[in-house]
């Protein structure tokens, strides 16, 4: 159980990376806000999912 935790971390953090710099960059392009606005959208929801799926996983952990 402790290896699935490390692996949901070690996706949080690299999804939270890819976010952090793929969104200011889309932002201040012109013109890319309505090409990957869906695509923007899928990562954050993806990433609140596995904030969720993380912290369940955690509670279970002693």
């Amino acid at each position: 159980m402790t290896i699935v935790l490390q692996f949901l971390v070690f996706l949080l953090i690299a999804l939270s990376t890819i976010l952090v710099v793929s969104i200011p960059i889309t932002l201040a392009s012109p013109g890319q806000w309505e090409q990957s606005k869906n695509v923007i959208f899928t990562g954050a929801g993806l990433w609140a999912l596995l904030v969720i799926i993380t912290g369940t996983i955690n509670s279970f952990v002693v």
